[in-house]
């Protein structure tokens, strides 16, 4: 029950309408890959779907900080991540022509 709370949370976080509240979202599933990596292994997919999202996302603040989280994300989830890898590829390549420098270093 307890990590189905979470999820929604997550969920809701990185969902939302407010960027700041989508930038909280994508601190939260970076805490959780670091404090809890089962939990975001086993609901890999589902959370991806969402995330992948923030790694295309309208505000250059998310988008980056997302970047961000998945670098520090991958080394801790590594073969969790290969049902995901594909549409990850896919986001990540296209921040590769962005013109804001953070998002292309990222």
């Amino acid at each position: 029950v307890e990590e189905t709370e979470q999820l929604k949370e997550l969920y809701k976080l990185l969902t939302a309408k407010e960027f700041q509240t989508r930038m909280e979202g994508v601190v939260l599933l970076l805490d959780h890959c670091k404090s809890r990596p089962q939990l975001i292994s086993t609901n890999i997919v589902q959370i991806f779907d969402v995330f992948v999202l923030r790694l295309q996302d309208c505000n250059k603040k998310v988008n980056q900080q997302a970047l961000e989280a998945l670098a520090l994300m991958t080394p801790v989830l590594r073969d969790a991540l290969h049902p995901v890898l594909v549409s990850l590829v896919a986001a990540v390549t296209d921040n590769l022509n962005s013109k804001h420098l953070g998002i292309y270093a990222a």
